[in-house]
């Protein structure tokens, strides 16, 4: 019998994930069957700066998954993050095709053709693409454009690039690590398949991802993508400040930072250094947020995932500075069962797993078959990338 299995590979700054999933016939969550785990090396704020080092990082990573799960890992899904991840917004159009005027698949693909080569890409590449809006003759259309009839469509749709050189190099450690990536998946969208749910993308919603030396963010509305950027800080800038506050360890730092360690230490000092770097982290999301017209408007308000989701006083911190309903991340995907996966840090792994079956995650006005029609294109884009 043929196993459906899926594997996801989430290398970030400090550490890189696995997780090894089976889906069953009539089950909603895939089962867990192995995870891998070992510190990065060679990663700099998410991009490469060590191929061989990175490699040996993955490599370890990928022994362990295959030890707990007994299954010799070849392909898996790949996420992407760093500092020049970013969404793009672009309109594009193209005059309907067909004489009596009724819009097709091909019209809609060279719309968005139209959009992509408007970008202004400058060494950026575009890994996923998602169509936001559609206007036929001049008239802005609710749901899909197909079927209907008019002369001119117009899409607007947004993209999410990242730095050429950086997915080359990324795909490379991949690649001689022995794997060969199905697709790439930007960080927060991988997360967002696990800590937000299709009705708080619906009513509006955002995921951080805050990772050591980055934070990326994705926002939602009525099932869409609406926006998504990255930014070059991290939870590793929280440990220092109170390492170098309280004249201590990074390692105790860390824990402070966490819970995980109680000393007997100034509690209104320690609250002071966290808040001061977190209003940093959360003065980049504001301003996006304005940019985009989002400020204090996201009905379903934010989740945390990644390593620094843990910090102390997040929640509370974010709600004060950001005026938004803000929770960390969490998952129903293992009902009662304990389990390490249950931290907000292996989340992204965790997504990339699901990613296959991320249908349910866009909303029923999410152009899904042009979706995953542009997905293909770009999916070969990504592997003529490939070593």
């Amino acid at each position: 019998m043929i196993r459906n299995i899926s594997i996801g590979i989430d290398v970030g700054s400090q550490w890189t994930r696995i997780v090894v999933g089976e889906f069953t016939k009539g089950e909603k969550h895939p089962k867990i069957i192995g995870i891998g785990e070992a510190q990065t090396l060679g990663l700099r704020h998410g991009y490469v700066v060590n191929s061989s080092l990175a490699v040996s990082s993955v490599k370890q990573a990928i022994a362990m998954a295959e030890k707990t799960s007994e299954i010799k890992i070849k392909r898996a899904f790949v996420s992407m993050g760093g500092v020049t991840l970013r969404g793009d917004l672009s309109t594009g159009e193209g005059i309907v095709s067909k004489a009596d005027g009724e819009v097709t698949h091909l019209d809609i693909a060279r719309a968005l053709e139209d959009a992509e080569n408007s970008l202004n890409l400058n060494n950026k590449k575009v890994i996923q693409g998602f169509p936001v809006a559609f206007k036929l003759d001049g008239k802005e259309i609710l749901g899909r454009p197909e079927g209907m009839r008019g002369t001119k469509l117009e899409v607007k749709a947004i993209f999410i690039t990242c730095s050429s050189q950086h997915l080359e190099d990324l795909l490379e450690v991949i690649t001689e690590a022995g794997v060969k990536p199905i697709d790439v998946i930007p960080a927060p969208m991988a997360g967002s398949f696990v800590a937000l749910s299709a009705k708080q993308k619906v009513a509006g919603g955002a995921l951080v991802n805050i990772g050591a030396e980055t934070v990326s963010l994705a926002i939602f509305e009525n099932g869409l993508l609406l926006g998504l950027h990255s930014f070059s800080i991290g939870g590793s800038d929280v440990t220092n400040d109170i390492a170098l506050g309280l004249k201590i360890s990074l390692e105790e730092a860390e824990g402070l930072k966490l819970g995980t360690i109680v000393e007997d230490l100034s509690k209104k000092k320690l609250e002071e250094i966290i808040e001061a770097r977190l209003s940093d982290i959360f003065e980049l999301i504001e301003n996006y947020l304005k940019k985009i017209k989002r400020s204090e408007l996201l009905p379903a308000g934010i989740a945390f995932i990644g390593g620094g989701a843990n910090t102390n006083k997040l929640e509370e911190f974010s709600k004060s500075i950001l005026k938004l309903p803000s929770k960390i991340g969490t998952t129903d995907m293992f009902g009662n069962i304990k389990t390490k996966l249950r931290d907000p840090a292996w989340f992204v792994a965790l997504g990339l797993v699901m990613s296959e079956r991320d249908e349910e995650n866009y909303g029923e006005n999410s152009f899904l078959n042009i979706f995953k029609e542009l997905k293909t294109t770009i999916q070969s884009n990504i592997k003529q990338l490939m070593p």
